[in-house]
């Protein structure tokens, strides 16, 4: 019996928040199929002002990457009667229900040599089928034949990380022509290259977690590896699957032969015995999936979406926070509008002011809070605290509090909106970099779900420490307004600056006013791209860009994911800091 409440989520995260674009596919006359994906259209009279005109913007540029490929390489799905990757999802997920997509800008201006290689190639992310959660990795062979670029290897290695973080079923939906060769050195060779996803293909099924993959165009070479390494194999007709093509057989061995006689669908179901299902088309396939996927036992839980409200609406956070993080706010306004309403109890509050740290529930499910509050504040000695810095005592504050819930089994939702550690000479006498440490330690040791959300500044060891990607966050997403890097643009340029300055006189070449100033352009210039949240997105540095009113909405689903405790570990932090 299918998880109503999972399924009713699903569904809910669209319902007058955003809409859900729809097209009528062949073989469902006047049926509408939901575009599997969150398109997250924010209402003018929902919000107005700077964030909400980013998240526009935002959400505009991501309808194009949705496109796909070039109009060439969509004729070519129709001639081959074959369905596009993100057609394949509609008809995979149930109706109603929608794509939480991840690494959407994945790849986004990255190989201009190339030319645009929209969401790497790849669409991930994660569906209702039956109404249990599934990880999706559908390959797009309208953008480059579904060749894999570096950063797809990258996209794909993430979603099964995920996938098994939430113990996550997974479909692959294959139709590649495997790796990019003029970036092969880039793919083929390293630890968390092209041959990972192999290596984790074996471990997932060894752990018990569920492997489709579905053959419905080409497979080729070492990607030939993926669909024999997952649990169960389905075949179009049409669709071919080699480790050499007809071209490569020839050129090595002499041997002309037909691609279907080397590795057609017919061939590996009756001959090789490859092929577990053979079905004549995308759509008999993809049911075949939904029928199989329906067999396993239910694990998701029960929570009906509409059973707990936040105080304050999600879009009231538009009203709070600003788009370029300049202007302080109290971080629990902005918690009231992701919380359940009465379930927030702070924990030390009248202690380390700069981070809240907090008990609360998210559509019922308990959970613990730390996130970076941005109005300054005064220390119980007297001491103006900056919004967004990290001291000493919230560093010693955020740390206990980890190890608080790692003790009580509680998930952690990680809010970052952080400038990085406070420095000078007061901070460093007090033991800044051993409470930083401290904190460092226990987050890197954590055993409890960690998901994190980006809201602002998420720069230097203040992102290490509030569960960066380094942090094995189980998810990681981010708002428009997000900005990812070691220092902010001003610091960067005058602290390079500086060095150029030396160096410059060390040679006997002072630099002019006006040379200065150039350098100085061109530097904040270089660290603001990179500061730009796409620029980490497109590099897999987070797994979503989402609109900020979607918040709630992404944890609570997240959340009605985790498995049962006993996969978590045991919680040991080794040496600490006193």
């Amino acid at each position: 019996m299918p998880d109503q409440g999972v399924a009713e989520r699903a569904a809910g995260l669209r319902h007058g928040l955003f809409h859900t674009s729809a097209y009528n596919c062949e073989g469902h006359p006047g049926y509408s199929v939901p575009v599997a994906t969150l398109q997250h259209v924010i209402e003018p009279e929902q919000a107005v002002g700077g964030l909400a005109d980013l998240t526009r913007n935002l959400q505009t540029q991501e309808d194009v990457i949705r496109e796909g490929g070039s109009p060439a390489g969509h004729r070519r799905q129709q001639q081959l009667g074959r369905l596009t990757a993100r057609q394949r999802i509609a008809e995979l997920l149930d109706r109603g229900t929608s794509l939480l997509e991840l690494g959407l800008w994945a790849a986004w201006h990255m190989y201009p040599d190339w030319g645009e290689i929209p969401a790497a190639g790849v669409v991930t992310g994660i569906g209702f089928v039956h109404g249990r959660p599934a990880m999706v990795v559908a390959n797009d062979a309208t953008v480059k034949a579904g060749a894999f670029f570096p950063q797809t290897v990258k996209k794909v290695l993430r979603a099964q990380r995920i996938a098994t973080a939430f113990r996550l079923p997974l479909v692959y939906l294959v139709d590649s022509a495997g790796v990019f060769l003029p970036l092969q050195d880039e793919i083929f060779p390293d630890q968390d290259d092209f041959g990972r996803i192999f290596r984790n293909n074996a471990v997932i099924s060894a752990m018990g977690i569920p492997q489709y993959a579905a053959v419905m165009g080409n497979c080729v070479a070492g990607g030939a590896y993926l669909p024999v390494l997952s649990d169960t194999l389905l075949m179009t007709e049409g669709s071919q699957l080699y480790l050499a093509g007809p071209a490569l057989v020839k050129a090595a061995i002499g041997q002309v032969v037909e691609p279907e006689e080397l590795g057609g669908a017919r061939m590996h179901a009756e001959i090789s015995g490859t092929a577990d299902y053979r079905e004549p088309d995308d759509r008999a396939c993809l049911a075949r999936l939904r029928s199989l996927v329906a067999l396993l036992p239910n694990a998701a839980r029960q929570l009906p979406i509409d059973r707990y409200a936040s105080q304050r609406a999600s879009e009231d956070i538009y009203q709070i926070v600003s788009a370029d993080g300049r202007a302080e706010y109290d971080t629990r306004d902005l918690l009231a509008c992701l919380v359940d309403a009465d379930s927030l109890q702070e924990f030390r509050s009248d202690y380390g002011h700069t981070v809240v740290t907090a008990f609360a529930r998210i559509n019922g499910q308990p959970i613990g809070v730390v996130a970076n509050q941005r109005r300054r504040s005064r220390s119980g000695a007297g001491e103006v605290q900056i919004g967004g810095v990290m001291y000493g005592d919230s560093a010693e504050k955020a740390a206990r509090f980890v190890m608080e819930c790692n003790q009580t089994w509680l998930p952690i939702v990680f809010l970052q909106d952080v400038q990085g550690f406070m420095v000078g000479k007061r901070a460093e006498q007090s033991g800044i970099i051993r409470s930083g440490a401290k904190l460092v330690n226990v987050v890197s040791n954590s055993v409890v779900p960690k998901l994190t959300v980006i809201v602002g500044g998420s720069f230097g060891a203040g992102s290490y420490a509030l569960c960066g990607k380094a942090f094995d966050p189980w998810l990681i997403v981010a708002w428009p307004s997000a900005r990812y890097t070691v220092m902010g643009a001003d610091q960067a340029a005058e602290t390079l600056l500086q060095l150029h300055v030396r160096e410059s006189e060390r040679a006997g070449q002072p630099l002019s006013d006006e040379e200065r100033q150039w350098r100085k352009k061109e530097i904040c210039a270089r660290y603001e791209e990179q500061t730009d949240i796409r620029y980490g997105a497109a590099r897999g540095w987070v797994d979503a860009i989402i609109a900020p009113h979607e918040t709630r909405h992404w944890l609570a689903t997240a959340l009605d994911m985790v498995p049962e405790r006993s996969t978590w570990g045991q919680f040991h932090t080794g040496m600490l800091q006193i």
